[in-house]
C-alpha cells in the first residue's frame, strides 16, 4: 500500500438520503450523515484491494465540513486520497462535489484490523 491511492464514487441523492428522512434536520436536502458515510465507504473501498486476506479497515476519526446543500435528484461525487500511512493508521483527504461544486471536505482516519480478531473482541462484550 502506498500514499496516493485514490477512490471515486458517485451517488444520486434520493428522498431516503435527505436530512428530513434521516431525522438529522427538517429539510429535504442531502444529509450530512449520508455524505460522511459516502466518504467512509469510498475511502475503505479504495484501499481494500491492497490488504492481506482477512484484513479490513475501520473508521476511527472524521473531521468534515458540509459546505453546501444538494437537492434530491442531483448526483454527488466523492473523491478520497490516501495522504499518510503510519503502520496500521491510514489518513485520507476526503471531498464531495455536486454539479455546482464542492459540498464537503475534510480528513478521515482508518485503521487496518484483523477482521476475525476485531469481531471476537466486539462479541466478547456480550459476555
Amino acid at each position: 500500500m502506498e500514499i496516493g491511492i485514490v477512490g471515486n464514487q458517485t451517488i444520486l441523492v434520493t428522498e431516503e438520503l435527505t436530512a428530513k428522512h434521516l431525522g438529522s434536520g427538517e429539510l429535504a436536502v442531502y444529509a450530512t450523515p449520508c455524505m460522511i458515510a459516502l466518504m467512509e465507504n469510498t475511502a475503505y473501498k479504495s484501499v481494500q484491494p491492497f490488504l492481506e486476506p482477512g484484513q479490513g479497515t475501520v473508521g476511527t476519526l472524521l473531521n468534515v465540513k458540509h459546505l453546501a446543500a444538494t437537492p434530491v435528484g442531483m448526483e454527488v461525487r466523492c473523491e478520497t486520497k490516501l495522504t499518510a500511512i503510519d503502520r496500521r493508521r491510514l489518513v485520507f483527504e476526503v471531498k464531495a462535489y455536486d454539479v455546482c461544486g464542492l459540498i464537503g471536505e475534510g480528513t478521515h482516519e482508518r485503521f487496518i484490523i484483523d477482521n476475525q480478531r476485531f469481531m471476537q473482541k466486539a462479541s466478547d462484550k456480550l459476555g
